[in-house]
């Protein structure tokens, strides 16, 4: 015949003791059975007039002299730590001392969290009373807690709301249970959270450079068909390459200046223009010749130069204002 632990009964008489003072006070309790009891006794919905509030936590519930200890009592983490810590609704520690007939409290997830390793014990101190004249602020605390810490747990029912807490306490709340796939990388992109706002920023930014690059890149041979076809003696590489570098030039300018806040409009009709007409005339010649090809070859080999020397002499001296006004300000 299966036998009765000799310490069952003063076990439950800490449960029983939790539960009376909670109920007296018409918070909900839910006693977890033992088949899933993974440190946690209880769950308890916080009420006040008689309405449920969103508030939970959990209770882990010791009864006996072996916890209590010359300034107090204490629970064993054991291999509860990281449950305890992690838990997404306080986890909250009671010691019953049967002789006294007193109940003592811990918020256990408070107390781990502010630890990077395990301890063996908690620490209760004697004076973290819990009774009758004391219940009201020890509430008040938890729910402080709870929503200093957002895991305050909403439901349209009281079975809902504890299915909520139960998931919670075992860190499978939906709003924050891990993907283990991706877990690293999101820590990764907190820690480097602003870094990360500034590179897609300036993505987001260099968008138009890459489709300029694509367009550049599909246009190439178009761009040497061209000058082959109406400078017949001229080598075509250094023409395509005298545009394309411009083009490169202008966008990254423009590229900068948005990137400082600034929005550059007489460059950017400049640069359209110039950027239309010559990727656009080498598309749509016929291979026919004549004076418009050979013209638009000279201007091909002028205009990015002048372009150039325009764009630094305008920028360079912009940057010399502004450096003059910051000094002037300080």
């Amino acid at each position: 015949m299966a036998t009765v632990r000799s310490n069952r009964r003063i076990e439950r008489a800490g449960v029983n003791a939790v539960r009376t003072l909670l109920e007296d006070h018409e918070h909900i309790v839910q006693e977890i059975d033992g088949g899933n009891d993974h440190g946690e006794d209880l769950i308890i919905n916080v009420t006040r007039a008689g309405r449920r509030t969103g508030h939970y936590f959990a209770v882990q519930v010791k009864s006996g002299q072996k916890y209590k200890r010359a300034r107090g009592y204490a629970i064993p983490v054991e291999d509860h730590f990281e449950d305890w810590r992690q838990s997404r609704i306080p986890v909250v520690g009671l010691v019953y001392d049967p002789d006294a007939g007193e109940i003592f409290w811990v918020n256990l997830t408070k107390e781990l969290r502010a630890v990077s390793t395990s301890p063996s014990w908690v620490q209760i101190s004697s004076s973290s009373r819990l009774s009758h004249d004391t219940i009201r602020g020890f509430i008040a605390e938890t729910e402080a807690y709870v929503d200093n810490a957002g895991m305050r747990v909403r439901s349209g029912t009281s079975e809902d709301g504890f299915a909520s807490a139960a998931r919670a306490r075992r860190g499978l709340d939906a709003a924050t249970a891990p993907n283990p796939m991706y877990e690293g990388l999101g820590d990764f992109a907190l820690r480097h959270e602003q870094k990360i706002d500034t590179v897609m920023r300036d993505i987001r930014l260099a968008l138009p450079l890459m489709a300029l690059a694509i367009i550049m890149a599909w246009e190439w041979p178009y761009q040497i068909r061209f000058v082959e076809r109406n400078a017949p003696g001229m080598s075509p590489l250094p023409w395509v390459l005298n545009v394309y570098t411009f083009l490169a030039y202008a966008a990254v300018t423009m590229f900068f200046e948005f990137r400082a806040g600034r929005f550059p409009k007489q460059l950017g009709q400049w640069f359209s223009l110039f950027a239309i007409n010559f990727l656009w005339v080498p598309m749509e010649d016929k291979g026919e010749g004549g004076w418009w090809g050979t013209a638009w070859i000279i201007l091909g080999v002028f205009a990015p130069s002048i372009g150039h020397k325009a764009l630094l002499v305008f920028f360079v001296g912009y940057a010399k204002e502004r450096k003059r006004r910051a000094q002037e300000s300080a």
